[in-house]
């Protein structure tokens, strides 16, 4: 539970140090303070606050042990519980994901009403989201921090209908079967239907969170590629903290290019981005997929990752995709077909995790250094403004174009080769 909460007041520390160095406050504060502020006056208050609305939703929250109870068929049975509710509520809120039973908010107890599905899924985005706006509020840039907020909505919004969109489609298995078909079922938690599934699917993976409330492996092929890409890009609101950390590279990317369309130095924040800040942000920039291609490309011609895979073929490699975009991305959910409790899939994914946690956020933070360092630059008719609409669909841009060109092999290679693998064998 302590890491839980540690987790999250970290990434909420570490933006806000370096919000304050690029406010020009001339310092960007104290670790440990913001640690506890964090702790005592946000992550704290609201995991009350949720923790009480799961547990009127039907949640469990008992220091008891389990109940054994019996059955109507007479078979008594073992069911676990404990302090479900305040669990659930800091997993949820802090985007830490895992879940008090096995199968996550899939478990009637851990997730038993519609309500309950809403309040989880609304504190999945809760604190991500507010980051923009703390950032935009140190800086004393809220109409940066609107433009921000809005390309990530929409890149979220776009996600999420698409998902439920594709996912629409019948499961592939049951292709040329005599029975009716319907919406993609398998993998789901009835009691919420299929739109759900891939809703839950894409807020889980672009906030870092990593619970999941359907299995992901059952997705159709496309659908299950949603979820890669939010992890891919980490940026559509991301985890608590850090990804609004994430979003500040591709801002940085974005006004260079601008500046260097317009003939002018690049200025983000008054503050002029030179040679030093864009070797920092694209190295920075670079690990994300070093981590994930690099992990796929071992696991994938080795037996690591080949004898652990369900299947054969490209959703094989899907699955070992999945992990490792999961493991950089600090996330947690998987395609859970793959075999990964082993010892060169729990070493190397949880290198991954601890680099990709703090190397992210280190060379942010060198790079709001560089620049609280420079002396601030007045604003004039000739400087691009980063709270204009402009500026949205140049960062928006960037974001998709430069994803696309890091991570386009593994999605033609795993989802979109098996997503066409079942087309063709639908036609014959």
């Amino acid at each position: 539970m302590w890491l839980q909460f540690a987790s999250a007041a970290t990434g909420i520390a570490a933006l806000s140090g370096l919000a304050r160095a690029l406010s020009g406050q001339g310092s960007v504060g104290n670790f440990y303070v913001d640690v506890w502020r964090a702790t005592t006056l946000v992550l704290l208050p609201l995991a009350v606050v949720w923790a009480v609305l799961l547990a009127v939703s039907g949640v469990p929250m008992t220091f008891q042990g389990a109940a054994v109870v019996t059955t109507l068929e007479g078979v008594q049975q073992t069911i676990a519980r404990g302090p479900v509710a305040a669990f659930v509520a800091i997993k949820q809120l802090g985007t830490n994901g895992g879940g008090f039973y096995g199968t996550n908010c899939a478990h009637p107890l851990e997730n038993p009403t519609w309500w309950s599905n809403l309040a989880n899924h609304l504190a999945i985005m809760l604190l991500p989201m507010a980051s923009v706006w703390m950032f935009g509020r140190i800086t004393g840039r809220l109409r940066h921090a609107g433009v921000l907020f809005t390309v990530m909505v929409v890149m979220v919004v776009a996600l999420g209908g698409l998902a439920v969109w594709l996912e629409q489609a019948p499961t592939a298995a049951f292709q040329n079967l005599p029975i009716a078909e319907s919406a993609n079922l398998e993998g789901k938690e009835l009691r919420f239907g299929t739109p759900a599934g891939p809703l839950w699917a894409v807020a889980t993976t672009v906030t870092s969170n990593g619970s999941v409330n359907a299995m992901h492996d059952s997705l159709n092929p496309l659908t299950g590629l949603l979820p890669m890409a939010g992890m891919w890009l980490n940026v559509v609101f991301g985890g608590v903290g850090v990804g609004m950390i994430n979003m500040f590279l591709f801002i940085i990317i974005a006004v260079f290019l601008a500046g260097m369309m317009v003939g002018r130095t690049p200025e983000y924040l008054t503050r002029k981005i030179e040679t030093k800040e864009m070797k920092l942000a694209l190295m920075a920039l670079l690990l994300h997929p070093l981590f994930i291609l690099g992990g796929v490309a071992v696991f994938s011609v080795t037996p690591w990752g080949r004898e652990t895979t369900q299947d054969g073929g490209s959703h094989g490699l899907s699955e070992i995709i999945y992990e490792f975009s999961s493991a950089a991305a600090n996330n947690g959910s998987g395609f859970e077909g793959l075999r990964d409790n082993t010892m060169p899939w729990n070493v190397a994914t949880g290198v991954i995790m601890l680099l990709a946690r703090y190397l992210p956020i280190l060379l942010p933070l060198a790079i709001a250094a560089s620049l609280a360092a420079k002396p601030g630059v007045s604003e004039n008719a000739g400087t691009f403004r980063t709270d204009s609409w402009m500026f949205g669909i140049i960062l928006a841009g960037t974001i998709i174009i430069v994803g696309a060109l890091l991570f386009l092999p593994l999605a033609v290679l795993g989802p979109i080769s098996e997503h066409l693998a079942g087309m063709a064998s639908g036609v014959k």
